[in-house]
């Protein structure tokens, strides 16, 4: 089992490679044909917008979570008006500034995937400030594996069901028998 802290060395090792690989493929994000992922600038302006609406929500001010993550006004704004694409580690220290999880910001800006399950019960675990971000990331991993076994569960039961229709279509059908026949 992982300390924690090895776990946070994975995760951060994990996410710097793929911003290493989301930075040199840029050139085959920015094409932007249908069924392509999205474009960097869609992806910036994504988060950027993500960034603003929880800003606002927290009540806070673009000088105050600049000052608390540690950039400037100007840098923060062009985030969330999409013309810069923040690091992992400005991501962080945004995040930070507005109480919510890294993760969260990661996903919005396509370097993590998005959990699996309802992104309802997700969001709830993830803004519930009775929670340290330890415990919220527990519990998502939880829940994560519970829907997980569920879909499996569903999954195996479905094929199960399939399997057995052509076995009882092959049998042949029973007639009843008429009343008049066994008298």
């Amino acid at each position: 089992m992982q300390t924690p802290g090895e776990f946070v060395r994975e995760q951060v090792t994990t996410v710097r490679s793929t911003v290493d690989r989301v930075a040199g493929s840029v050139a085959e994000s920015v094409a932007g044909s249908v069924g392509e992922k999205p474009s960097v600038a869609a992806v910036s302006s994504q988060v950027g917008d993500f960034i603003r609406e929880q800003r606002s929500a927290a009540r806070v001010s673009l000088r105050e979570l600049a000052r608390a993550a540690g950039v400037s006004n100007p840098y923060l704004s062009q985030v969330e008006r999409g013309l810069r694409k923040p690091s992992a580690e400005i991501l962080a220290s945004i995040a930070r500034g507005l109480k919510i999880s890294a993760e969260t910001l990661y996903e919005q800006a396509g370097i993590l995937d998005r959990r699996s399950g309802n992104p309802d019960t997700v969001a709830a675990i993830r803004s519930d400030e009775g929670l340290s971000e330890r415990h919220k990331a527990v519990l998502l991993e939880l829940y994560e594996t519970y829907v997980r076994e569920h879909r499996s569960a569903t999954e195996t039961s479905a094929r199960a069901a399939a399997a057995a229709r052509p076995a009882a279509a092959s049998q042949p059908a029973v007639q009843p028998r008429n009343s008049k026949e066994s008298a």
